[in-house]
């Protein structure tokens, strides 16, 4: 019996051990979790509620870490204005809760909401508060409007237009989804008339006042999400008129080269439609576009060596790009364009052609004082990446710029970093010069000269300085270089040079031709106007008999010839002596286009 009991009590002292052991464990437990924390590492929720519903979608949900029961949420504080909102407990174990609007939410009344919020324990203790930032999310209940009741345009007959008018529509829905516009429609059928997505209205064909005077078109708007707008009444009334017009005007005049002068408009009349009221006052503006005839008319009789000859500039010039007869052989694997006369045009592809310029070509210091020249065309197609024309950098182990002449976001650029100097290490100067001139990305042929007498930069466009404005072009300051031992430059033009990664960048894409620089001194404005200078102009045959009253005026490239004056017979023998005329021995084949305007008071 003692033994029995003795292994009995024995069991029994085991079994108390073992209970004892895990009392000690889960009371350990309580102890940590008797904070009361929310179940989030930042404290930060979003929530998004639909205008038609009540219940916050909330990420990360709502919940306490386990330890602490909990009685309700309160918001602690309310950003820009009270929140409709309450949180609902959905579980006092878990802590986890449900945010609802307490009112209907509106988007186009406010779209965002913020307020921070804690949960309350059933032993009385507060949490640290969250901060949960909800958004109304847009739902399409507006219709669009058109912001004119009606629109009534008149028209004149037989003209394409590349804008009749413009409908206008709107929609109060908060959200671009809904609330932007993104289509309108023609309803009315079988009407000459189309409409693009920004409501401008224009016409597929020439209207014909004698087979409709009125186009009366119902118009409709539809949102981003296809919510269509009550119709609007577009009114088109087609105006018949006789318009006043020169006649007897030769839609083709064939000029032979070396002929001189050729009359345009030998037979020219105008009509004037039975115009009764006595003529004040008759002016009459002829524009010739050669835009698309080499650099932008025929100016490329000579070489551009022989061209710089014949206008005076500085024997210390230095072509950057000349052609192989004339010692170019860095220039053999450009695509260029070789005209009978004509200088060469060398193509620049955006992404391989950079051409490295032989060190003995130029001496790579510019100094304060010096003139850079070229042609270009380019256009905005590269959009913001940096295109070098010409770029000066280091040859090895660094990316310095030391001088660059670049396009970027339609903008001509100029780089100029002073080299490192003791003397001058913490002075700030003028380094940058940004202008922004439409030239740069129009798509065809411009002269360009920057005659630079450091710190002051002169830009010259097709001959004509460019008058500077006090935030054009942008001026850039910048330290001194840092010194560099053992670092030589390489000069490019067409790219720019990476010494530390030892290849080209930055590719240029257009067309140049005619780079050069002079080192030293600038070139003049009338040597700068010469190399501009075109081949082929129009002309006034006979100056001296011209009668009292009447003017004849010509602007600077001679492309276009103004006459005003106050008798129709005079005025109309004035126009017959306008005349066209090409210097070249062989002239650049194809048209030019003649322009003629007129303005009757």
């Amino acid at each position: 019996m003692r033994m029995r009991h003795s292994s009995w009590a024995l069991c029994l002292v085991i079994f108390a051990h073992c209970c004892w052991g895990a009392d000690f464990e889960t009371s350990s437990e309580a102890e940590t979790d008797s904070v009361l924390r929310l179940d989030s590492t930042d404290l930060i929720y979003h929530g998004i509620i639909s205008e038609t519903e009540n219940t916050v979608e909330v990420s990360p949900v709502i919940r306490t870490k386990p330890g602490v029961k909990v009685c309700k949420y309160k918001i602690t504080h309310n950003y820009h204005g009270t929140a409709p909102f309450e949180i609902r407990l959905k579980s006092n174990s878990t802590g986890e809760a449900e945010i609802v609007a307490t009112e209907t939410v509106n988007c186009e009344h406010r779209q965002h909401y913020k307020f921070d919020f804690a949960a309350v324990g059933c032993d009385g203790q507060v949490s640290k508060s969250g901060t949960i930032k909800v958004t109304v999310e847009d739902v399409n209940e507006y219709e669009p409007y058109f912001v004119g009741t009606s629109y009534v345009i008149t028209v004149d007959e037989k003209r394409l237009y590349e804008k009749i008018v413009q409908v206008e529509a709107d929609d109060d829905d908060c959200s671009p989804n809904y609330g932007d516009i993104c289509k309108y429609e023609i309803l009315t059928p079988d009407q000459p008339f189309i409409v693009d997505a920004e409501g401008n209205i224009k016409n597929t064909e020439a209207l014909d006042w004698n087979k409709n005077r009125n186009h009366i078109l119902s118009v409709v708007a539809y949102d981003c999400g296809m919510k269509r707008s009550k119709p609007v009444l577009v009114n088109i009334r087609v105006n018949h008129l006789c318009k006043p017009a020169w006649n007897v005007l030769h839609e083709r005049v064939e000029y032979i080269p070396g002929s001189g002068k050729q009359s345009i408009f030998q037979s020219a009349a105008l009509d004037l439609c039975d115009v009764t009221c006595d003529i004040e006052k008759i002016t009459t503006t002829v524009t010739m576009n050669t835009e698309h005839i080499g650099k932008g008319c025929d100016r490329d009789t000579y070489s551009e060596k022989s061209q710089r000859k014949l206008c005076g500039t500085s024997d210390k010039s230095i072509d950057l790009l000349p052609s192989l007869q004339e010692g170019g052989a860095w220039t053999s694997n450009l695509p260029l364009d070789e005209g009978r006369e004509s200088d060469q045009i060398y193509a620049f592809d955006g992404e391989t052609n950079g051409i490295i310029i032989p060190k003995e070509t130029l001496d790579h210091n510019l100094t304060n004082q010096f003139s850079i020249a070229m042609w270009m065309k380019h256009d905005s197609s590269s959009g913001s990446a940096k295109e070098h024309i010409l770029c000066n950098s280091d040859d090895h182990k660094m990316n310095r710029h030391h001088y660059s002449l670049f396009v970027r976001n339609c903008r001509l650029i100029f780089l100029h970093r002073r080299e490192y100097s003791a003397s001058e290490l913490n002075t700030f100067r003028a380094a940058e010069w940004r202008w922004k001139i439409p030239e740069v990305c129009d798509g065809q042929w411009h002269h360009y000269v920057l005659n630079a007498d450091l710190p002051k930069i002169k830009l010259f466009i097709d001959g004509h300085e460019y008058k500077a404005s006090e935030k054009n072009p942008e001026v850039i300051d910048d330290w001194p270089l840092h010194p560099a031992a053992d670092i030589d430059t390489r000069l490019v033009v067409g790219a720019c040079w990476e010494g530390s990664e030892t290849k080209l960048n930055q590719y240029l894409k257009g067309y140049l031709g005619g780079v050069s620089v002079v080192v030293g001194k600038t070139e003049t404005p009338a040597v700068i106007s010469c190399l501009h200078a075109c081949k082929e102009n129009l002309d006034f045959s006979d100056l001296e008999d011209i009668e009292s009253g009447s003017a004849v005026s010509f602007n600077s490239q001679l492309s276009q010839i103004t006459l005003s004056g106050h008798s129709l017979e005079h005025f109309t023998k004035e126009l017959h002596n306008v005349s066209y005329v090409n210097h070249r021995q062989f002239p650049t084949p194809g048209h030019r286009t003649i322009k003629l305007a007129t303005d009757i008071r």
